[in-house]
């Protein structure tokens, strides 16, 4: 963990360090010319999500890219997976997207892309980090070198019927009803005419971004009106994304709820059974479900877990050829289609499988039944030490390994630290859910007990 970039990028408070108009400039400068190689003219695809401060982060990193001599194409109001894509179709040097996902209104962010549509890796990151606090005196474009900017109208359009063309040819939504919310988020637009143009009768809701709304109540972090829509209209399924549209969820005709864990086993095993499953296998994360786990294995197949983070699970799959991967959250990379998360293309085949065996989202979407699963996090004081220090102190490990002994084969547990705030995350997951809450609250207690000095010092 930087000093700048987190799990994900750079993400913030809107105009609180690190999202303020100066650093912003100053991470488009460090960027900029970390990408600026030879005499060539480069470029950098800017999109960005629907909240108030995009009107705030949009200028200042075009003024930073622009100021070390790259060109800026400006593409508006696009989903993430958008942003990757059109940056490997433009052939452009970088692509960011300001977004801070699933974040309030708030908040924002800045994600990085290569040209090859693919997050930067921990390395490129860091070495735009120890550029960003530079003088960039030896940096600064000449006069006649400094870059331009333009923006372009059809970014939407070519997304559209890229998502399109990822819809198996033959099938198509008609005589569906579904329900879409957008979070009033990035996907607004492109989103309902997708579905639409593909056949669907489609119910919007979260379609009227006014800069605050996004994700407030609504998309893939708070289903709760897409399900009781869902229920009210009658209609055959539910689909609902996150502010930039790279995460998803899914809700049957009666209004329950699919995570990321069940939408994956859903494609993975219709794309086993048609021979269109690579490595035998999904990958996810640590936080990832135990029930899909050994569903995996009872199918023959297995499932290859990594740290936390959509980019880390995209490593994997890119590493050892495999084409579907993603996280419990609803970011689900197919790999087939998308360098990144694309929660819209994932709803489609999703969908393809729906249309294909003719049965209701109810009876072919809870795939696996889960193991009960409990996820405690524990804020530190401000004087608590290392997050790290903590997880390994004595007494913590001494409690850990007690625990993970009382749970045996039938269960798991986790201890993580938070990439994005002073929080250590307990997950337990078990058969037996009375020892799963008894295992948590043991550990739980652990810590505080391990971070009272601190606190009380404090």
């Amino acid at each position: 963990m930087g000093k700048y970039f987190g799990t994900d990028g750079i993400r913030g408070k809107a105009n609180e360090e690190p999202m303020t108009p100066q650093t912003v400039l100053r991470v488009g400068m460090a960027a900029g010319s970390h990408f600026t190689k030879g005499n060539h003219t480069h470029q950098v695809v800017i999109g960005k999500d629907t909240r108030l401060s995009g009107y705030m982060i949009e200028p200042a990193l075009t003024a930073g890219f622009i100021s070390v001599g790259m060109d800026v194409i400006l593409v508006g109001p696009l989903p993430t997976p958008g942003v990757a894509m059109l940056t490997r179709r433009l052939r452009a040097d970088l692509g960011v997207m300001i977004s801070a996902s699933h974040n309030p209104f708030e908040d924002n962010g800045i994600k990085l892309f290569g040209p090859d549509g693919y997050k930067l890796s921990d390395e490129v990151e860091y070495a735009i980090e120890t550029r960003i606090d530079d003088s960039f005196s030896d940096k600064r474009a000449s006069p006649e070198r400094i870059g331009q900017a333009r923006r372009i109208d059809d970014s939407k359009g070519r997304y559209i019927e890229f998502v399109k063309n990822t819809f198996p040819r033959g099938l198509t939504l008609d005589g569906l009803k579904i329900v879409l919310d957008c979070a009033n988020g990035a996907a607004y637009r492109v989103a309902p005419t997708v579905l639409t143009e593909l056949g669907a009768t489609v119910i919007p809701i979260g379609v009227n971004p006014d800069g605050f709304n996004i994700n407030a109540n609504c998309g893939s972090t708070a289903p709760d009106k897409l399900t009781a829509e869902v229920v009210a209209q009658g209609a055959d399924i539910g689909i609902a994304l996150d502010g930039d549209a790279d995460r998803v969820v899914i809700s049957d005709e009666r209004g329950k709820v699919l995570d990321g864990d069940q939408v994956m086993a859903l494609v993975a095993d219709y794309w086993h059974r048609r021979g269109r499953l690579r490595g035998d296998g999904v990958v996810a994360t640590v936080m990832s479900n135990l029930g899909f786990e050994r569903y995996l294995v009872g199918l023959g197949l297995a499932l290859h877990r990594t740290a936390v983070g959509d980019r880390y699970v995209v490593d994997y799959m890119r590493a050892e050829g495999l084409n579907v991967g993603g996280e419990q959250s609803g970011h689900i990379i197919l790999s087939d289609f998308s360098t990144t998360g694309d929660g819209l293309i994932a709803a489609l085949q999703t969908l393809a499988v729906i249309v294909e065996v003719s049965k209701p989202v109810s009876e072919i979407g809870r795939v696996f039944d889960p193991v009960p699963q409990m996820l405690r996090n524990v804020r530190l004081p401000d004087l608590a030490g290392s997050r790290a220090e903590i997880i390994t102190a004595a007494n913590v490990s001494k409690t850990v390994a007690r625990c993970e002994k009382r749970l045996g084969k039938n269960g798991r547990l986790l201890l993580r630290p938070s990439g994005t705030e002073p929080v250590i995350r307990v997950m337990a997951e078990s058969d037996d859910a009375c020892l799963m809450e008894e295992v948590v609250e043991e550990i739980v207690g652990a810590i505080e007990e391990t971070v009272a000095p601190a606190a009380v010092a404090g």
